[in-house]
C-alpha cells in the first residue's frame, strides 16, 4: 500500500498557511513558532468551520495546529477538556513531547484503540519503522522516543517522520468529522 500524501490545500485557505512549519516536529517540546500564534489564538471552531458539524473534532484540529507549532501549554489547555478518545489522543501526543511518558502513556491507555492506529501502522512501516506486530502500539513509540530524543541519529529523524504522519492521520480524522464528512 502507497501512503497517501498529506496536502495542505485540501484543509481551506485558512488552514493551509499553518500546515507548513519548517522541519520535522521534535521529539521533545521544541521551540514555539512565535510567527503563528497570532493566527493560531484567533481560531475558533465557527470560523474555521462555516458548516460545522462537530466542535469536540473542531477542537481536536486546533489543539493539534498549537502542536504543530510546538504550543505545548495551548494544546494541552484544549485536549485535557475535550472528552473524546480523540481529545486523549491530542493530550498522549503532548505529554509524549513534553516529555513525560508516563501521563502519556496513562492517556494512551484511556484511548485504547483509535481508528487512526491501522492506517498509522502500516505507514510508519513503509517510513521504515520496524514494529513489533503488524499494530501500532503508542506505548512502543513512547519508549523510542524515550530512547532516540535528541541523539541526532538517524533513527531519531524516522521518529520524527513517523510523529508527523501521526499528526497527519489525526488531524484528518478530526478534519473530516469538523466537517461531516466521515
Amino acid at each position: 500500500m502507497i501512503m497517501k500524501v498529506f496536502d495542505p490545500t485540501a484543509y481551506g485557505p485558512k488552514i493551509a498557511p499553518l500546515l507548513t512549519p519548517a522541519g520535522l516536529p521534535e521529539l521533545g517540546p521544541g521551540s514555539p513558532n512565535r510567527s503563528a500564534l497570532t493566527a493560531l489564538a484567533a481560531l475558533t471552531p465557527e470560523s474555521l468551520f462555516p458548516l460545522l458539524s462537530d466542535r469536540s473534532m473542531a477542537l481536536g484540529c486546533i489543539s493539534g495546529l498549537y502542536l504543530l507549532h510546538d504550543f505545548l501549554d495551548e494544546s494541552h489547555r484544549i485536549s485535557q477538556d475535550l472528552s473524546t478518545t480523540t481529545g486523549s489522543c491530542w493530550h498522549a501526543i503532548m505529554h509524549r513531547r513534553e516529555p513525560d511518558p508516563t501521563n502519556s502513556k496513562y492517556w494512551w491507555r484511556e484511548v485504547g484503540k483509535h481508528p487512526v492506529f491501522e492506517e498509522l501502522a502500516i505507514d510508519a512501516k513503509e517510513l521504515g519503522l520496524r514494529l513489533r506486530s503488524d499494530h501500532w502500539s503508542p506505548f512502543d513509540f513512547i519508549d523510542l522516543c524515550e530512547k532516540h530524543r535528541g541523539t541526532g541519529s538517524e533513527e531519531e529523524m524516522l521518529l520524527q517522520r513517523v510523529q508527523r504522519r501521526e499528526w497527519e492521520l489525526l488531524f484528518d480524522w478530526c478534519f473530516r468529522r469538523a466537517i461531516g464528512t466521515d
